[in-house]
């Protein structure tokens, strides 16, 4: 792979790459870095942020027992080999998860940390959006084959940045070499641990879907950068494209220290359905409840907003088209019609979903409007691109509506048809 992302990397079409200068949070190096991948192992980064999390607030020790129960140990390898019924420590997980990506270690952690496997895995989708991972969705907490869990590598450098900003006490555990369980030494997978100066972690990653990924956390000197490359044809490859990642870039990163974390600390994570881990923090205005200042609406206007109707299209985690992220973005909101109908761009519309990538938010509307035909059959469906946190969002939108009670009662409709939305003006 160049880091051009010419040849053979460009005929991969599962190949992802980013390089996030860790300072200042400037997007040093970017290919396909917002499209739609399977994370593999690099799942596991969410498990062990929730699993900090969790030491951090004293819910549990480095000594606390984890159970092994019949599931996690019927893992598949790679695992530590407990028999079902047994128990390690808190700490003997992660180095597990860490070192060996130990998947029998994984699920006992979420089964432990939030009483079921699908539970935990609804806890790790709230985690991710509260950081900003606006692109994941996990179904199981050790990255195994499944066909609704995705991620892309913008997000995963994400979580690889809140990992060392959020819990720098634990993040030492990323950069363990071996440890040894009963009478087995468990290397490192991450072959870059030693063979390349500065990188201290994060994690490596594979399923025959995915292909070789790999999370670099790497510093010299006041310069850190994290790095992120999905989709490698081999473990060899994959490891020769980070080096030169980072041989690149890491010089081009800022010398000056941070001012502000890059991530913001995220809230709780006692969400029970998915639908409420796609939903705004604050709650959108709706035909019976308005916000009660402008600023409100801006607030709910610049979250990323995924409706309900969205959801069942999360499953399918066919990659869309690629985006070219890294296109110069006008000041001012870029409107791009999806339909030829007749559009009045000012006045009142609907908000039905907010994404990072436009063919999603596309797709939305789509969908929304096969759900809501009645409903819909006089509005024209458009996106807005905007920017906020340096990340380039599509808004999903129905105009045409000829009055703000229009647009409301149309909203309203909407959520008769579990259709998440807000009704704005333009």
């Amino acid at each position: 792979m160049s880091i051009a992302a010419t040849g053979s990397s460009a005929a991969n079409s599962k190949y992802a790459a980013i390089v996030i200068d860790a300072n200042t949070g400037k997007t040093l190096f970017s290919a396909n870095a917002d499209s739609r991948r399977y994370p593999a192992s690099l799942t596991k980064m969410m498990t062990l942020y929730l699993t900090f999390e969790a030491l951090s607030r004293g819910k549990i020790t480095k000594e606390t027992r984890v159970p092994i129960s019949a599931q996690a140990a019927a893992e598949p390898p790679t695992k530590l080999g407990v028999k079902a019924g047994g128990s390690i420590t808190v700490e003997t997980a992660i180095y597990g998860l860490v070192t060996k990506s130990a998947n029998d270690a994984a699920t006992a952690l979420g089964e432990m940390l939030g009483g079921s496997q699908d539970q935990f895995a609804r806890m790790m989708t709230a985690k991710a959006r509260s950081l900003g991972m606006n692109g994941t969705v996990f179904r199981n907490a050790h990255g195994l084959p499944n066909t609704g869990q995705f991620t892309t590598a913008r997000d995963m450098a994400t979580l690889g940045i809140a990992l060392k900003e959020h819990y720098p006490q634990y993040y030492g555990y990323f950069s363990t070499r071996s440890f040894t369980f009963g009478r087995t030494r468990m290397p490192n997978h991450n072959r870059l641990l030693g063979r390349v100066k500065g990188v201290d972690g994060i994690k490596t990653g594979y399923t025959r879907a995915s292909g070789f990924n790999l999370a670099s956390s790497v510093s010299d000197g006041n310069r850190r950068i994290v790095a992120v490359v999905m989709g490698g044809t081999s473990g060899a490859s994959r490891d020769n494209h980070m080096v030169e990642l980072i041989k690149k870039y890491l010089p081009k990163a800022s010398t000056r220290g941070k001012s502000e974390p890059l991530v913001a600390s995220a809230g709780g994570t006692s969400f029970n359905v998915l639908n409420k881990l796609l939903l705004p923090k604050k709650d959108a205005p709706t035909p019976d409840q308005r916000p009660d200042t402008d600023a409100a609406v801006a607030e709910v206007e610049d979250s990323v907003f995924v409706s309900e109707a969205s959801v069942q299209a999360y499953a399918n985690p066919t990659p869309r088209p690629q985006i070219n992220i890294e296109q110069k973005i006008a000041p001012q909101e870029k409107v791009d019609p999806v339909s030829t109908a007749s559009l009045n761009k000012s006045g009142w519309v609907v908000q039905v979903a907010s994404s990072p990538s436009r063919a999603e938010a596309q797709a939305f509307l789509e969908t929304a409007s096969k759900q809501a035909p009645a409903v819909l059959a006089n509005a024209s469906g458009f996106t807005v691109q905007f920017e906020k946190g340096g990340v380039t969002y599509h808004r999903a939108r129905f105009g045409g509506f000829e009055s703000k009670s229009a647009a409301w009662d149309a909203c309203a409709a909407l959520k008769k048809q579990k259709i998440s939305c807000y009704a704005v003006q333009n």
